[in-house]
Protein backbone atom coordinates (compact mmCIF):
# COMPACT_ATOMS: atom_id res chain seq x y z
CA UNK A 1 0.00 0.00 0.00
CA UNK A 2 1.43 3.90 -0.84
CA UNK A 3 2.03 5.45 1.97
CA UNK A 4 -0.55 8.61 2.44
CA UNK A 5 1.02 11.76 0.84
CA UNK A 6 4.23 9.87 -0.61
CA UNK A 7 5.60 10.35 2.74
CA UNK A 8 4.96 13.89 2.83
CA UNK A 9 5.57 15.31 6.54
CA UNK A 10 4.61 19.20 6.30
CA UNK A 11 1.77 20.04 4.09
CA UNK A 12 1.85 23.79 3.12
CA UNK A 13 -1.47 25.78 3.17
CA UNK A 14 -2.24 28.21 0.71
CA UNK A 15 -4.16 31.04 2.21
CA UNK A 16 -4.16 32.94 -1.29
CA UNK A 17 -2.96 32.84 -4.70
CA UNK A 18 0.51 34.55 -3.89
CA UNK A 19 0.92 31.83 -0.77
CA UNK A 20 0.12 28.82 -3.64
CA UNK A 21 2.83 30.33 -6.08
CA UNK A 22 5.42 29.93 -3.57
CA UNK A 23 4.37 26.77 -2.70
CA UNK A 24 4.68 25.88 -6.18
CA UNK A 25 8.57 26.18 -5.75
CA UNK A 26 8.55 24.10 -2.96
CA UNK A 27 10.06 20.37 -3.71
CA UNK A 28 6.81 18.73 -2.22
CA UNK A 29 3.39 16.76 -4.01
CA UNK A 30 0.58 17.71 -1.74
CA UNK A 31 -1.04 21.48 -0.81
CA UNK A 32 -3.87 22.23 1.30
CA UNK A 33 -5.94 25.36 -0.53
CA UNK A 34 -7.81 27.21 2.43
CA UNK A 35 -10.19 30.23 1.80
CA UNK A 36 -11.10 30.81 -1.93
CA UNK A 37 -13.95 32.10 -3.61
CA UNK A 38 -16.23 30.30 -5.92
CA UNK A 39 -15.17 32.19 -8.85
CA UNK A 40 -11.66 31.75 -8.20
CA UNK A 41 -11.10 28.18 -7.02
CA UNK A 42 -11.05 26.29 -10.25
CA UNK A 43 -8.23 28.45 -11.46
CA UNK A 44 -6.46 28.20 -8.45
CA UNK A 45 -6.55 24.30 -8.31
CA UNK A 46 -5.56 24.05 -12.47
CA UNK A 47 -2.76 26.49 -11.23
CA UNK A 48 -1.43 24.40 -8.51
CA UNK A 49 -1.90 21.29 -10.14
CA UNK A 50 0.12 22.67 -13.50
CA UNK A 51 2.83 22.83 -11.15
CA UNK A 52 2.85 19.11 -10.31
CA UNK A 53 1.25 19.77 -6.68
CA UNK A 54 -1.79 18.05 -5.69
CA UNK A 55 -4.40 20.03 -4.08
CA UNK A 56 -6.27 19.08 -0.84
CA UNK A 57 -9.13 21.82 -1.17
CA UNK A 58 -10.82 22.62 2.44
CA UNK A 59 -14.41 22.97 1.31
CA UNK A 60 -15.57 24.41 3.81
CA UNK A 61 -13.69 27.70 3.33
CA UNK A 62 -14.58 28.52 -0.15
CA UNK A 63 -17.50 31.34 -0.13
CA UNK A 64 -20.00 31.51 -2.10
CA UNK A 65 -20.31 28.23 -2.42
CA UNK A 66 -22.91 25.95 0.24
CA UNK A 67 -21.80 23.20 1.81
CA UNK A 68 -24.40 20.39 0.66
CA UNK A 69 -24.01 17.26 -1.36
CA UNK A 70 -24.67 18.60 -5.05
CA UNK A 71 -21.53 21.30 -3.98
CA UNK A 72 -19.31 18.45 -3.14
CA UNK A 73 -20.55 17.02 -6.54
CA UNK A 74 -19.73 20.35 -8.24
CA UNK A 75 -16.37 20.23 -6.75
CA UNK A 76 -15.24 16.68 -7.50
CA UNK A 77 -16.17 16.34 -11.06
CA UNK A 78 -15.71 19.98 -12.34
CA UNK A 79 -12.51 21.82 -10.04
CA UNK A 80 -11.34 17.97 -9.49
CA UNK A 81 -9.37 18.58 -5.93
CA UNK A 82 -6.93 15.61 -5.02
CA UNK A 83 -8.68 15.52 -1.88
CA UNK A 84 -11.25 17.53 -0.07
CA UNK A 85 -11.19 18.65 4.03
CA UNK A 86 -14.61 19.51 5.87
CA UNK A 87 -15.83 19.30 9.37
CA UNK A 88 -19.06 17.98 8.03
CA UNK A 89 -19.51 14.37 7.85
CA UNK A 90 -21.81 14.00 4.73
CA UNK A 91 -19.27 16.32 2.40
CA UNK A 92 -16.50 13.37 3.65
CA UNK A 93 -19.23 10.82 2.87
CA UNK A 94 -19.42 12.33 -0.69
CA UNK A 95 -16.29 12.79 -1.43
CA UNK A 96 -15.87 9.07 -0.82
CA UNK A 97 -18.66 8.27 -2.99
CA UNK A 98 -16.16 10.24 -5.84
CA UNK A 99 -13.25 8.35 -4.79
CA UNK A 100 -11.24 11.36 -3.74
CA UNK A 101 -9.04 11.40 -0.48
CA UNK A 102 -11.33 12.62 2.32
CA UNK A 103 -10.03 14.37 4.94
CA UNK A 104 -12.41 15.02 8.19
CA UNK A 105 -11.09 18.05 10.05
CA UNK A 106 -11.93 18.09 13.68
CA UNK A 107 -11.77 20.54 16.41
CA UNK A 108 -10.69 19.49 19.45
CA UNK A 109 -11.46 22.28 22.22
CA UNK A 110 -12.69 19.65 25.30
CA UNK A 111 -14.04 16.61 26.17
CA UNK A 112 -17.17 16.84 24.34
CA UNK A 113 -16.25 17.97 21.09
CA UNK A 114 -13.59 14.68 21.42
CA UNK A 115 -16.53 12.62 21.97
CA UNK A 116 -18.23 14.00 19.05
CA UNK A 117 -15.36 13.93 16.64
CA UNK A 118 -14.62 10.22 17.85
CA UNK A 119 -18.31 9.13 17.08
CA UNK A 120 -18.06 10.91 13.54
CA UNK A 121 -14.83 9.40 12.36
CA UNK A 122 -16.35 6.10 13.39
CA UNK A 123 -19.73 6.62 11.25
CA UNK A 124 -18.29 8.27 8.14
CA UNK A 125 -14.80 6.56 8.00
CA UNK A 126 -13.00 9.05 6.80
CA UNK A 127 -9.54 8.55 4.84
CA UNK A 128 -7.91 10.39 7.33
CA UNK A 129 -8.59 13.04 9.84
CA UNK A 130 -6.98 16.48 10.79
CA UNK A 131 -7.08 17.55 14.25
CA UNK A 132 -7.11 21.30 15.32
CA UNK A 133 -5.06 22.54 17.38
CA UNK A 134 -2.39 20.00 16.34
CA UNK A 135 -0.20 20.61 19.71
CA UNK A 136 -2.11 18.20 21.04
CA UNK A 137 0.64 15.04 21.14
CA UNK A 138 -1.37 13.25 23.30
CA UNK A 139 -4.65 13.48 21.96
CA UNK A 140 -2.81 12.66 18.77
CA UNK A 141 -1.51 9.23 20.69
CA UNK A 142 -4.80 8.41 21.88
CA UNK A 143 -6.84 8.63 18.73
CA UNK A 144 -4.10 6.83 16.72
CA UNK A 145 -4.63 4.14 19.13
CA UNK A 146 -8.41 3.90 19.04
CA UNK A 147 -9.22 4.83 14.90
CA UNK A 148 -6.45 3.98 13.24
CA UNK A 149 -6.78 6.14 10.84
CA UNK A 150 -4.44 8.47 9.62
CA UNK A 151 -3.83 11.78 11.20
CA UNK A 152 -2.63 15.32 10.52
CA UNK A 153 -2.16 17.91 13.00
CA UNK A 154 -2.79 21.35 12.00
CA UNK A 155 -3.36 24.72 13.99
CA UNK A 156 -0.92 26.70 16.00
CA UNK A 157 2.01 24.85 15.20
CA UNK A 158 4.94 27.14 15.23
CA UNK A 159 8.41 25.41 15.98
CA UNK A 160 10.01 22.36 14.64
CA UNK A 161 10.00 21.11 18.10
CA UNK A 162 6.31 20.91 17.98
CA UNK A 163 6.27 19.01 14.51
CA UNK A 164 8.96 16.57 15.78
CA UNK A 165 6.58 15.74 19.11
CA UNK A 166 3.36 15.52 16.87
CA UNK A 167 4.63 12.80 14.57
CA UNK A 168 6.40 10.99 17.45
CA UNK A 169 2.93 10.97 18.71
CA UNK A 170 1.46 9.36 15.96
CA UNK A 171 0.76 12.14 13.03
CA UNK A 172 1.35 11.34 9.49
CA UNK A 173 1.48 14.56 8.88
CA UNK A 174 1.15 18.59 9.49
CA UNK A 175 -0.84 20.94 7.67
CA UNK A 176 1.05 24.68 8.40
CA UNK A 177 0.28 27.89 6.52
CA UNK A 178 3.51 29.19 8.49
CA UNK A 179 6.04 30.04 6.15
CA UNK A 180 8.86 29.51 7.70
CA UNK A 181 7.73 26.10 8.60
CA UNK A 182 7.43 25.26 4.94
CA UNK A 183 11.26 25.66 4.49
CA UNK A 184 11.51 22.71 6.84
CA UNK A 185 10.61 20.78 4.17
CA UNK A 186 12.62 18.06 3.41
Amino acid sequence: MKELFDGQKIIPAAHNQRDIEKISALDVSYMVMLETHVAQVKSLVQFAKSTGKKVLLHADLINGLKNDDYAIDFICQEIRPDGIISTRGNVILKAKQHKVLAIQRLFMIDSSAYSKGMALVEKVQPDAIELLPGILPEQIAKMDTCLQIPIIAGGLIERSSQIDAVLAAGATAITTSNKELWKTVV
